[in-house]
């Protein structure tokens, strides 16, 4: 394993939990994380060959519920 990037996510504190990940409609893949002690969930591009521009950045910082959320998951139809 090779550490590629290290982030600042934008929020106090990332979730150290896994996350969720999914094709975000503008950025394309990308990992979303929560925060400790805040509402921010940030999204983070995750696709350095296809979305180099976006790669390991936060490209969309959206509010989550109060005052941080423990875990984010996906739906697969929506």
């Amino acid at each position: 394993n090779k550490l590629v990037g290290v982030i600042n996510s934008g929020g106090k504190t990332p979730h150290p939990g896994r996350g969720a990940n999914l094709v975000h409609p503008t950025f394309g893949p990308v990992w979303a994380t929560s925060h400790l002690g805040d509402e921010a969930v940030s999204f983070i591009g995750t696709d350095p060959e296809k979305n180099k521009q976006h790669a390991w950045k936060v490209v969309q910082t959206v509010p989550g519920q109060g005052g941080g959320s423990l875990f984010i998951k996906t739906h697969p139809k929506s």
